[in-house]
């Protein structure tokens, strides 16, 4: 599921940053719709695409019977928030089970992933990686009718300008012939096959790797996994370079030098006493790399190079970025993750009151939603730095404390 950023699959719906919205068809309430009845709506929208150059057989193909859906809208609306730090999100998501299931698929398909590679420049357990985060390996691909999800929440107000464009190139994707209306199943926000493409990145980025004339990333895994090596590559993905690796950091690193917005090179972090884990040497050169700290300076440490902006690319949530490439580091080899003592994350109520505690205090414009999201952090850092506090943008209740002191 996308919402202005990736958030697909297994993991349901990832917000920005550490928030995991569980999908929720219960009783929501469906208050906001759009001005005027679906039909006429549904008119404008093929007008719109009609003008857009989609041929008429297309649209009225891939629109034939398709209605407002507002079960669709309650699993919008009905969403819970819940926080997940990242051990907790990596421990089940790259599970035992997962490991193994990922390296038999590995072994299945390296013919495959071997000829991607040497095309693409994307390594197999990157792949693999993300297609069993996504649908498990192609085992939960989604059943609900594509189209009708995305007509109902391009109709819907919440987020048109976001889906609009989505259900016109579902259109297109009709009209070149890759799947049929029919055939177009999957998550109830309208992202599609193994890899959970949303349509417009299906449309841009799909590849007919199985020579059958069609880009069908639902029933073929070599379209699916091709397309998904076609979209990093789109995403800025770099040949040949890593994309994430756990080191060792020392006690007395200045923490403000970690986050995504700073870089400096492998030579410069091995400089600042950076190692990798068991303390072997960083290799010292010059490839730029981030220090991210996903659960604070206690917690678990890594280098993220510049490949990883494609991982966020995907999808935005750092949790869900994070665990894809470390579990893809796992499945080249890594060990698993050192676990450190960061504490473990704040509640949403916690992190509301610090949220209100940031805005009133000059540090945030954000609302307070209780979810850890990229801007919260920064905020965390700036507020850790006068409070005298480590300023490894990890919110934690002896910050509360002190912002509620005021000291």
């Amino acid at each position: 599921m996308r919402f202005g950023l990736r958030v697909r699959g297994l993991v349901a719906a990832l917000t920005i940053g550490t928030s995991v919205i569980a999908a929720s068809a219960a009783s929501a309430a469906v208050p906001c719709q759009k001005d005027g009845p679906f039909d006429k709506w549904l008119a404008d929208v093929k007008a719109e695409a009609a003008a857009k150059g989609v041929s008429r057989a297309a649209i009225e193909t891939g629109l034939a019977g398709v209605a407002f859906d507002p079960s669709i809208v309650r699993r919008d609306r009905g969403q819970g928030v819940f926080q997940q730090s990242f051990l907790q999100f990596s421990d089940r998501m790259v599970s035992a089970d997962r490991m193994s299931r990922g390296k038999k698929m590995l072994q299945t398909h390296a013919a495959l992933f071997s000829r991607i590679e040497k095309q693409y420049g994307v390594p197999p357990e990157v792949l693999v990686a993300f297609w069993g985060l996504e649908t498990d390996f192609g085992s939960d691909l989604g059943k609900l009718p594509v189209i009708t999800a995305v007509a109902t929440l391009a109709y819907d107000c919440r987020r048109p300008d976001f889906f609009r464009p989505e259900l016109i190139d579902l259109l297109r994707i009709v009209e070149r012939g890759d799947l049929k209306p029919s055939e177009m199943l999957g998550d109830w926000a309208g992202e599609l096959g193994h890899m959970q493409f949303t349509p417009t990145d299906y449309f841009k980025y799909g590849v007919d790797y199985d020579g059958d004339g069609r880009r069908d990333v639902r029933n073929s895994v070599p379209d699916a996994m091709a397309s998904a090596a076609n979209f990093l590559v789109g995403l800025g993905w770099r040949r040949g370079e890593p994309w994430l690796e756990e080191v060792h950091v020392p006690a007395n690193l200045p923490w403000q030098e970690a986050g995504l917005d700073i870089t400096h090179t492998r030579q410069e972090w091995a400089k600042a006493g950076v190692t990798r884990t068991g303390g072997r040497p960083l290799t010292a050169d010059g490839l730029p790399a981030s220090l991210i700290l996903p659960m604070g300076r206690l917690g678990p440490a890594f280098l993220a190079y510049p490949n990883f902006q494609a991982y966020l690319g995907w999808n935005k949530a750092m949790v869900y970025s994070t665990t894809a490439a470390y579990y893809a580091t796992r499945l080249d080899g890594a060990a698993p993750v050192t676990r450190g003592s960061a504490p473990g994350m704040m509640t949403t109520e916690q992190m509301r009151e610090l949220q209100t505690l940031l805005h009133r205090q000059g540090f945030s414009n954000e609302p307070a939603d209780g979810r850890l999201g990229n801007a919260t952090r920064a905020a965390v850092k700036q507020a850790q730095l006068k409070y005298g506090l480590p300023a490894d943008s990890y919110p934690t209740v002896e910050l509360l404390a002190a912002m509620r002191a005021g000291r």
